[in-house]
């Protein structure tokens, strides 16, 4: 595999340095959560540090299917993060030469794995003006005998547009006809701001999702993430890739998702209540925009907006003016192989005084520099 660096990594806010951001509204997760929020941690100390289940934690797995009463904890595999997930079913699904299906703009993981494997990617664009709706006769239209699958998102990262119902049905019937896998990241999928639907490996077992404690808890710390699916076999093979890598999970990183799990509805209502907060605040401030337009996210904790006139703003100058002069960051759109006049606006990572400052900085940054 030949791996190379993706921009989304090497120009993180993390890898730049935290200390000269001052309004980070680049983040795709809510705001990191302290070790002190956690019930009981003040007992780890009798925790043993031994291997773990390969598996991962069964409290935690039985927690993730939960909600289901299709599913089991059986069927579900803890990972490093998703990230862990996506680079296990892509080893697991690609070899070189084998094609697959992604939705863009995506993340970039979703891409630069199959790449480094030597996979033909087909890309299914989403647009702005279709208000980021995924066409589901392009997917059909894309297959060939050497696809092996198809990457989706739900919510979608960075633009939180939402698959509805019967795209996913549509989505299953596609892979049981032609044999070969869905993928679907739900990584957001607590978040949807409408009716949540099902897990989406509930509509066939031909669909693997994947999600993570990351974006949704604000618990990137952990790296604790999974993927269910319902294939036995699919899922001894994903097994057996996990232990290659890496064996089993940190026990301590699990435990304590567990840990966060087990009190879900201390936490989640006042991180629904705030992330319902911080959009209010992007939206009054893009009703007040004569630069910016986007299409409203429908989940997630995030946006894509985009300038409306790029040719009358000189993009360099203004990012590098919003990060010099106004302390603010964002993820410019080569992070997602799109055009740099669109970003990705995090709302949910930085405080409601921080995402105001923030906006009002992309508003100036804007102004200042105009060709």
């Amino acid at each position: 595999m030949r791996y190379t660096r993706m921009p989304i990594e090497a120009e993180s806010p993390e890898q730049m340095g935290y200390d000269k951001i001052r309004n980070n509204l680049s983040e795709s997760s809510y705001t990191d959560a302290f070790l002190r929020e956690f019930s009981g941690g003040e007992d780890l100390g009798r925790l043993l540090l031994c291997y773990g289940s390969h598996e991962g934690h069964e409290g935690l797995r039985e927690l993730i299917v939960s909600g289901s009463g299709a599913l089991t904890r059986d069927q579900v595999l803890l990972t490093i993060g998703a990230a862990g997930a996506l680079f296990i079913i892509a080893t697991t699904l690609l070899e070189k030469g084998d094609e697959l299906i992604v939705v863009r703009p995506n993340y970039a993981t979703n891409i630069e794995t199959p790449r480094a494997i030597g996979a033909t990617i087909h890309f299914i664009d989403l647009h702005f003006e279709n208000r980021w709706a995924l066409d589901i006769d392009a997917i059909k239209r894309a297959i060939t005998p050497g696809t092996r699958y198809i990457s989706v998102t739900h919510p979608h990262n960075p633009t939180g547009a939402c698959l509805e119902e019967p795209q996913l049905l549509q989505l299953a019937a596609i892979a049981e006809t032609h044999n070969l896998y869905v993928l679907v990241d739900e990584t957001y999928r607590d978040m949807v701001f409408d009716r949540q639907l099902p897990l989406a490996v509930e509509y066939s077992p031909r669909i693997i999702s994947i999600s993570s404690l990351s974006k949704t808890y604000g618990l990137p710390g952990l790296r604790t993430g999974w993927l269910i699916c319902r294939d036995r076999p699919l899922f001894e093979t994903f097994l057996a890739a996990k232990e290659q890598i890496h064996i089993c999970g940190p026990v301590i990183d699990e435990e304590l998702a567990y840990r966060y799990l087990l009190h879900r509805d201390r936490h989640f209502p006042r991180i629904t209540a705030d992330i319902r907060a911080k959009l209010e605040i992007v939206k009054n401030w893009m009703g007040q925009q004569d630069d910016w337009e986007w299409v409203e996210p429908r989940g997630g904790c995030v946006g894509f907006p985009r300038l409306k006139d790029p040719g009358a703003v000189d993009i360099d100058r203004f990012y590098h003016s919003l990060l010099a002069d106004y302390g603010t960051y964002v993820g410019p759109g080569h992070w997602f192989e799109m055009p740099r006049h669109y970003m990705r606006l995090g709302f949910g990572w930085p405080t409601k005084e921080q995402l105001k400052e923030g906006l009002s900085a992309l508003t100036a940054a804007v102004r200042a520099s105009r060709c």
